[in-house]
């Protein structure tokens, strides 16, 4: 009897060494958009915060296996996957315990390669890893670049976007040369847009100009609700399904695919 084909499944790293640029928010409503158009997508939360757990109504405190253990302990990542609310959607959640990670990674053995090794042993059922990086370039990220494919780079529309983000490809180009060889940066995503301001459609401008074809057509507006949703445990799509919020990021998740918007 044939075996099944496998999923050809797409790793995408999101990343940017900036706190507060809405890195979460776009790996967590992302992710429940591809999983709403019945993509099977697994989140796995590379952050010491916690919050792309959190926001999916998981209690880190309360989690008895986490990516603490799958990365030091060698832990079967399947065995600290847990479901969420939505349908197809799947979080392997953080914990306090991975913020001495880039400590203790610095002796381990194949260190850079390790998320890589768990989400390989898994990566067939599912048809997107998201991986949402802490917003520093450390072993934790570079851990995350190792095992994707692909990096997505959320930019807010705000003075000082590009700012840092030069160290970030340069980082990436490192780990394309000596570790990954599959890396690209293949898409920018423009957050916190707010219409009424010029500052945010000259950034957008300046964004494009530089990044071009990368940058994702659908923009990601400033929005109360997104704010709101973490709060509750829930992406943008269940908590308010009709807000701006949830419209755009079913539109980015579609554009991401490939589909039509």
């Amino acid at each position: 009897m044939l075996e099944p084909p496998s999923r050809r499944r797409r790793t995408i790293a999101i990343a940017n060494q900036k706190g507060g640029v809405g890195k979460t928010t776009t790996t967590v409503n992302l992710g429940a958009s591809l999983a709403e158009m019945g993509l099977r997508t697994l989140i796995v939360d590379l952050d010491p915060q916690a919050n792309a757990s959190t926001g999916l109504g998981v209690n880190p405190r309360n989690v008895e296996i986490a990516m603490y253990d799958v990365l030091l302990h060698d832990a079967p990542i399947e065995d600290a996957i847990e479901g969420t609310s939505v349908r197809n959607l799947f979080v392997a959640p953080s914990s306090l315990d991975l913020a001495g990670a880039e400590i203790e990674l610095v002796p381990a053995f194949s260190r850079e390669t390790r998320l890589k090794q768990a989400i390989d042993s898994v990566g067939d059922r599912y048809d997107y890893v998201l991986i949402d990086c802490p917003p520093s370039l450390g072993l934790l990220t570079v851990n995350a670049f190792c095992a994707a494919n692909e990096v997505l780079v959320p930019i807010q529309c705000e003075y000082y976007a590009l700012e840092g983000l030069g160290q970030l490809l340069r980082n990436v180009d490192l780990v394309k040369k000596n570790l990954n060889p599959n890396l690209d940066v293949s898409t920018i995503v423009l957050v916190m847009f707010d219409a009424r301001t010029n500052l945010s459609t000259q950034v957008a401008s300046e964004v494009r100009s530089h990044f071009g074809d990368k940058v994702c057509r659908q923009v990601i507006p400033r929005s109360i609700r997104l704010s709101e949703a973490p709060s509750f445990g829930q992406p943008i799509t269940t908590f308010d399904s009709k807000s701006r919020g949830a419209i755009a990021y079913r539109s980015l998740a579609k554009e991401v695919h490939g589909e039509p918007t």
